[in-house]
């Protein structure tokens, strides 16, 4: 057995004594969550299309070891090399996006996957994280320097990302992407005025992706009139939640997952609702709101802007995705297809939540001086 004591000078020695261990505690818990409920949920979507009994669970799996590794190895980093790691993520990621709309898999209308030796990806999935660090250190060297013009050159990569996500479409991850834009700009010192335009900017936005996409009008449509359309998925989630009561029906026991065509992705939670109950499910929001929340925490005595904006951004996109996610469950706003972190389905979704977890963890390292920067 393999001790680490303070004076352990060796790099995992250090990485140990310095990294928050209480949030990698609380990322295995969902990771521990989310494989149990792939377990309970898969089978019967597999079933259901004809594939093996265990198909998903094995493709989910086989994701699991590679997405634990990148958590560990990205937490190494430290913020300088954070910096450069998201900078050549986030090229190679626009390029794939790029490359979705000419060579892209279309699949429900839409085309966000391409494949790189027969695996699937979905490039926008890594935009997300990388484009917030990549944001928050245009916008940090622009307080450093204003002859620098940081904020312009984040505008404009903005607009990049924002006009590919929309071309796929993906109206709902522009939406987290602005979102994350928005805060990070905000704390870098936006002026009043900006925030007042950009608020107006953002209900304009929504107003015309109401207009101009059908999908996102069908969908507000059913979420502020059920009998406007087919409502199937969030009615059958909510009477999941109902029959589950208190304490579940008992592992395996539930019938919600016989019939939902994305019980092990986007309806996951109405699974866990189902057989587990509410004791599981409010289980599942404790341990999302403590990862953001201490991370938060961490940042009330940062001093380097950059760590500050970076990691606010990739725990507004953590934690808005997860809220997205349970809320369509909970018909409490419009369904928008978004995984659940580190518990639905999906390979691109869990290898890229465990580069902006790993971030996290690299930027929220107790550093001293300018040691933690080498």
């Amino acid at each position: 057995m393999i001790l680490l004591g303070r004076t352990d000078t060796s790099v995992i020695g250090r990485w140990w004594w310095t990294v928050d261990r209480w949030t990698m505690a609380a990322v295995a818990a969902l990771v521990a969550v989310g494989a149990l409920l792939i377990m309970a949920a898969s089978p019967a979507v597999a079933e259901r299309i004809g594939a093996d009994h265990f198909h998903f669970v094995r493709r989910q799996f086989i994701f699991l070891p590679p997405a634990l590794l990148v958590i560990f190895a990205v937490s190494l980093l430290s913020p300088k090399n954070v910096r450069r790691l998201a900078c050549l993520g986030f090229l190679g990621a626009l390029v794939l996006m790029a490359a979705t709309l000419f060579s892209g898999q279309e699949i429900k209308g839409a085309t966000r996957w391409v494949s790189l030796a027969g695996i699937s990806i979905q490039p926008s999935e890594f935009v997300k994280p990388t484009f917030a660090v990549v944001s928050a250190w245009m916008f940090a060297e622009q307080r450093l320097s204003e002859s620098f013009p940081g904020n312009m050159i984040s505008l404009v990569l903005y607009l990049l990302v924002a006009c590919l996500l929309l071309l796929q479409p993906d109206v709902g991850m522009t939406l987290v992407v602005s979102a994350v834009w928005f805060v990070e700009f905000f704390l870098a010192g936006l002026p009043i005025v900006w925030v007042l335009i950009g608020m107006v900017g953002g209900l304009a936005g929504l107003v015309g992706a109401y207009f101009t996409f059908s999908h996102v009008a069908s969908r507000i449509d059913r979420f502020l009139d059920p009998s406007a359309g087919d409502s199937y998925q969030v009615t059958t989630a909510l009477q999941a939640f109902r029959f589950g009561g208190f304490f579940g029906r008992g592992p395996g026991e539930g019938r919600v997952k016989a019939v939902l065509p994305d019980a092990h992705t986007d309806f996951i939670m109405a699974v866990a609702g189902e057989e587990f109950g509410l004791i599981l499910c409010l289980l599942v929001v404790g341990i999302f709101a403590f990862i953001v929340l201490r991370g938060f925490s961490r940042m009330l005595i940062e001093e380097n802007l950059f760590i500050l904006l970076a990691t606010s951004g990739l725990l507004v996109q953590f934690g808005l995705q997860a809220i997205i996610n349970m809320a369509s469950t909970l018909h409490l706003m419009p369904t928008k297809g978004m995984t659940l972190p580190f518990i639905s389905y999906g390979g691109s979704s869990m290898l890229a939540l465990a580069l902006g977890m790993g971030m996290v963890l690299a930027l929220t390292r107790k550093r001293y001086g300018r040691e933690g920067w080498e």
